[in-house]
């Protein structure tokens, strides 16, 4: 139900709610409610022992989640749990950068701000409304508007972002002050951009070498997991059984929103008020006035517009967006035919002479006067007999070819001879013609739980918690006769959990908790969730059984790559210095001797794609000569750089000052990013809020 009806009849409700919690307050106030609400004061985590408490994160939930719809940017339910975390994110660093702001004595004084907005070059965002048509700044206005008493609200707020940005400028500043470009750097980067080459190569692809070619033992395997600790270390993960408690609407919540708009429906006819109005206050989905196509329809609705009359309302309609009502403003010629047709299919079996004489039957029947939609119901090998044989309304395209010429050059009402098609023979019948597309306008209610049923699964889930703490998780589920699932391994830095969703405050009970510990209630995107942990894998190396496949893989292409790089060497002694490529395929068939077009170092080679070890050697390698092996991420090369243009000293000194210039804002950016992910990582952050927001 759209928000203002449901506030309308919940208003009642409300009234009378409010009166007995009151009531309830006033027998209660000196134990039970009061805990209740304290409980709500208390702290959501800490942030470098700094207590974040439930008032300050909500508000700035609240808060930010306003910025987002101001924006456009509309935030639903399904989607709270990861905007939380999105904030408690941005929180955790607005707190540690004001702690290191304050640590190092930054500050930002009122001239600063003075200068920034009184200065010679003001920040675009407030000039861009003081500019005429040519894009000249009207100065005078600017600051006229900025002594004007009326907007002191306004520029106080102004102020208070250019500090924010001042201060965050200056940390940055602090952070990476270290942080230089050398000339060779700059130089290197001129290279990557400007330097351009061509080469020929020969390509062999590890790939292609064929698994018999290279011999792998047990021992080779466990030599190389010994030999390499650090390939097969695996972070503490956790694994969850949970029950889903799945949010979907029941037949009842259908039937409600269907009988409700049947009452609109109702008020609509007998209302002089624009549909408009009843689309603003009943719809989910914003007023638009659409030209739609018959195809486009549901089925019901076709019927309804096809006879309808232009001004009438009709509906509601079940479709995918949910019941419908449609109001038919208009009908206009459409290019496009749409028929509607009813058909009895005798299937074929092989034996076509057979089938033949079948449909002739069945057609003979039906010149005698047969109903046809009774003989298709008894005797027709499609599905759809149970609609009579009606197969609705189509246009080109949507049938078989023979049938669609059938249907498209009959006459409607005469039942057709058998047609032949790769189905069998059909007997069709063409109900109905129309070449019209239809302006409508609509209200649209998504077929979604009521609160009721959302509040029964939510008591559902509540009371099998309750009862699995008690008597096993399992043991309950299977009595209750609810679905257990096991998820895959996930980590602790994982946002959400495979099969269950993004949910932050799941993860941390699993890492919080021990194996076998039953959760309380925990709302996901698809409804409600009671888990139990299942499994707790610890940090370190992974057992070699587990890895052994893995690792016998990563052997087996490490030889496949030596295997390819003794090729090469092969196909080198083959070329000599200048040789011609092609020889290379009468070392190796599978050898790809190739060109490629213009190319840098700074993006991808074409027809290889980013490969660095080609990259750097075309920036070196000796001119118009086969250069020796070089190993690729999974090919090895020989190359042959054909052009590369020169390096030109006046043009790099040209560019190096900009150069330098990016490359300084690069790497600083980088340095501070990297150095706020590290204060974050050592920061000692409690996240209790999942005893809040589940």
């Amino acid at each position: 139900m759209p928000m203002m009806a449901r506030m309308r009849s919940l208003a009642p409700w409300f009234m009378l709610t409010v009166g007995g919690v009151f009531v309830l307050f006033m027998v209660l106030s000196d134990s039970k409610v009061t805990d209740l609400l304290h409980q709500q004061k208390q702290n959501v985590g800490s942030i470098a022992g700094e207590e974040v408490t439930y008032q300050e994160y909500s508000n700035l939930v609240e808060n930010l989640r306003k910025q987002q719809e101001q924006a456009g940017q509309t935030i639903d339910e399904s989607q709270m749990d990861f905007f939380r975390d999105q904030v408690w994110d941005y929180l955790v660093i607005q707190k540690l950068k004001a702690k290191k702001i304050k640590e190092f004595g930054i500050v930002v004084t009122d001239d600063e701000i003075r200068n920034i907005v009184f200065g010679p070059n003001p920040p675009q965002q407030l000039t861009q409304q003081f500019k005429d048509s040519t894009g000249n700044f009207n100065r005078q206005a600017y600051e006229a508007a900025l002594r004007d008493p009326r907007n002191k609200e306004y520029i106080l707020l102004l102020e208070d972002q250019i500090r924010s940005q001042l201060l965050e400028q200056k940390l940055q500043s602090y952070v990476s002050a270290s942080v230089t470009v050398s000339d060779a750097e700059a130089k290197d980067q001129y290279y990557k951009q400007y330097i351009k080459m061509k080469s020929d190569f020969v390509m062999i692809n590890s790939a292609a070498i064929p698994d018999a070619d290279v011999k792998v033992t047990d021992a080779d395997v466990k030599k190389y997991y010994d030999e390499h600790p650090d390939q097969f270390q695996q972070v503490a993960s956790r694994k969850l059984k949970y029950v889903l408690f799945k949010k979907e609407a029941t037949h009842d919540d259908s039937l409600s929103i269907r009988k409700n708009l049947e009452a609109i429906a109702a008020k609509i006819k007998n209302d002089t008020t624009s549909f408009k109005s009843f689309v603003e206050i009943y719809s989910e989905r914003p007023y638009s006035k659409d030209t739609v196509a018959l195809s486009t329809l549901p089925q019901e609705a076709r019927d309804l517009l096809v006879k309808g009359t232009a001004g009438q309302v009709y509906g509601p309609v079940a479709t995918y967006e949910g019941y419908v009502i449609y109001k038919l403003v208009n009908k206009v010629k459409s290019k496009n035919e749409q028929v509607r047709a009813s058909h009895i299919l005798v299937r074929s079996t092989g034996d076509d002479k057979a089938d033949l004489q079948k449909a002739n039957d069945l057609y003979n029947q039906l010149m005698k006067g047969a109903d046809f939609a009774k003989l298709a119901r008894e005797k027709s090998d499609d599905g759809s007999k149970v609609q009579g044989g009606d197969l609705g309304w189509a246009g080109k395209g949507q049938w078989v070819k023979p049938f669609e010429d059938a249907c498209f050059n009959g006459k409607i009402g005469v039942i057709q001879k058998p047609v032949k098609t790769q189905f069998g023979y059909h007997i069709i019948k063409v109900t109905d013609r129309a070449n019209q597309d239809f302006v409508v306008e609509r209200i649209v209610n998504k077929i979604q739980p009521s609160g009721s049923t959302a509040d029964k699964l939510y008591q559902d889930a509540q009371d099998f918690s309750y009862i699995a703490k008690k008597d096993g998780f399992e043991s309950e589920a299977k009595m209750m006769k609810y679905s257990v699932i096991e998820t895959p391994s996930f980590e602790e830095e994982a946002q959400g959990i495979p099969g269950v969703g993004v949910n932050r405050a799941l993860v941390k009970f699993a890492f919080d908790k021990s194996v076998g510990e039953i959760s309380d209630v925990f709302r996901v995107q698809a409804g409600y969730v009671v888990v139990m942990i299942s499994d707790a894998a610890k940090a370190g190396m992974k057992n070699f059984d587990e890895v052994k496949a893995q690792a016998k893989n990563i052997v087996i292409q490490k030889m496949k790559m030596e295997k390819a790089l003794s090729i090469a060497k092969e196909i080198r002694a083959k070329l000599g210095d200048n040789g011609d490529g092609n020889a290379a395929k009468t070392v190796w068939a599978a050898a790809r001797v190739d060109t490629t077009s213009e190319y840098t170092s700074f993006g991808n080679i074409p027809t290889i794609g980013r490969e660095f070890a080609f990259s750097d050697y075309s920036l070196t390698g000796q001119l118009n000569k086969w250069s020796q092996p070089v190993k690729g991420n999974s090919n090895v090369y020989l190359i042959k750089v054909k052009s590369r243009t020169t390096f030109d000293p006046a043009a790099f000194n040209a560019q190096k000052p900009e150069i330098m210039k990016q490359l300084l804002l690069s790497k600083k950016s980088n340095y501070y990013n990297q150095w706020l992910m590290n204060l974050k990582k050592d920061t000692d952050v409690v996240d209790n809020r999942y005893l809040f927001f589940r």
